[in-house]
């Protein structure tokens, strides 16, 4: 995992230093994909089928497709907005005991966000983003001889911030850090990402 994020960091600051590329690249629509890190981190969880008290968390891969469209509505300043929608690989978050068992299997999440970023040169954009998140995952209960499975959804907020570099007039390259809160009332799921990616630019 800290190999990941000081990688991810590493090509942060590249991204902000190398190579020409045209000044218009942060302007109009875009669409990429991305693949990284992700952690689940589940405290107890109230799902459709019962509570599921898990208290532990896993690192995975993570990876998907995102698509937005780059406003400037000043010379140096960058607004957009992106949706996206990721799968994550051996995610499950799982606790058992002697005659117990709770686990959640993430099966795949879109997000909407908007960012607000600013350009350090004309090609290397640095930039804040937030918005809302929603998961979709597989439950299961086990207590004694009852076994239980259901799906159910879980939903709330992110932030985060990246940094995002123009190769070509048309190719970018940007490397992210999200922080989700999936959780609500009685419920803690966090997700921490490291999201590194590649866009194209219409």
């Amino acid at each position: 995992m800290k190999k990941i994020i000081s990688g991810s960091l590493a090509l942060a600051a590249l991204l902000t230093i190398s190579g020409p590329a045209a000044a218009d690249t942060f302007e109009g629509p875009y669409a990429g994909v991305q693949a990284g890190w992700n952690r689940n981190k589940v405290g107890s969880a109230d799902t459709g089928i019962g509570r599921a008290d898990i208290h532990g968390s896993r690192d995975a891969a993570i990876a998907g497709v995102f698509g937005g469209y780059n406003y400037k509505p000043a010379d140096r300043i960058v607004l957009s907005a992106e949706a996206g929608f990721n799968l994550g690989f051996d995610d499950q978050v799982t606790r058992s005991g002697r005659d117990t068992l709770a686990g959640i299997d993430p099966d795949y999440a879109f997000d909407l966000g908007v960012r607000a970023g600013y350009l350090v040169t004309d090609k290397a954009l640095v930039y804040l983003r937030g918005g809302y998140e929603n998961m979709r995952a597989s439950v299961r209960l086990v207590d004694g001889a009852t076994s239980r499975y259901g799906k159910d959804t879980f939903d709330g907020w992110s932030v985060g911030g990246g940094a995002e570099r123009a190769i070509t007039d048309s190719v970018s390259a940007r490397v992210e850090y999200r922080f989700s809160d999936l959780g609500g009332g009685s419920t803690r799921f966090e997700r921490h990402q490291a999201l590194p990616g590649v866009a194209y630019h219409f």
